[in-house]
């Protein structure tokens, strides 16, 4: 039984996981639907000079949010698993091999999000905050993209789902080792008794 309740893994660590995960999500939305706009305005007594004025640069923090929340759900796994490489071994068959799939898949999910994350954040506030005067004809304000926090938002699901599945089998594939250690203690056991019966 206690096999079996390890091969599902912890419940508190998937709950956690995907907590934090749908926060980071929530906030990438919440960013793309507050993207700083920016529009011109002349400059008084110069009739051909204008300047960009911005709105909230509230979507910065959104993203910065959802920066780390999605790198404490990721932090949080790798601690309890150890990155998989400093932990308990992993029993070899399927789980092991999908185990590191998902592993590796999970992580290039998760740092495509982050980068999205932070460029987009980034980008947003550069534009909101030191954007200075401009002297041009028919200048438009530059603005970050439609769509970056959006692109964030699917990959931090892609993340999650991945890391939940990473976390499944990965501890199957602890649970399975134990057991194979288990079974050989055993027969060693039996073994020596039977020798000693001869």
């Amino acid at each position: 039984m206690g096999v079996l309740g390890e091969g599902k893994g912890s419940t508190l660590v998937h709950i956690l996981v995907v907590i934090l995960s749908l926060v980071a999500f929530g906030f990438s939305i919440a960013a793309e639907r507050r993207r700083s706009t920016g529009h011109l305005m002349p400059v008084p007594d110069q009739s051909n000079a204008t300047y960009c004025v911005y709105s909230s640069d509230v979507a910065t923090g959104y993203g910065v949010g959802a920066f780390l929340f999605l790198l404490s759900s990721e932090s949080l796994l790798m601690g309890v698993t150890k990155c998989m490489c400093f932990g308990r071994p992993l029993a070899p068959g399927g789980n092991r091999a999908w185990t590191i799939i998902y592993f590796m898949s999970s992580w290039a999910a998760f740092l495509v999000a982050e980068a999205c994350l932070i460029a987009g954040a980034t980008k947003n506030a550069y534009h909101t905050k030191y954007r200075s005067m401009i002297y041009a004809q028919n200048f438009t304000c530059e603005t970050l993209r439609k769509g970056v926090f959006i692109a964030a938002a699917v990959f931090v699901v892609a993340t999650m789902i991945l890391n939940v599945y990473y976390y499944m089998y990965f501890t199957k594939a602890t649970a399975a080792q134990g057991t194979r250690k288990a079974n050989r203690a055993s027969s060693t056991v039996g073994m020596t008794g039977a020798g000693d019966d001869i």
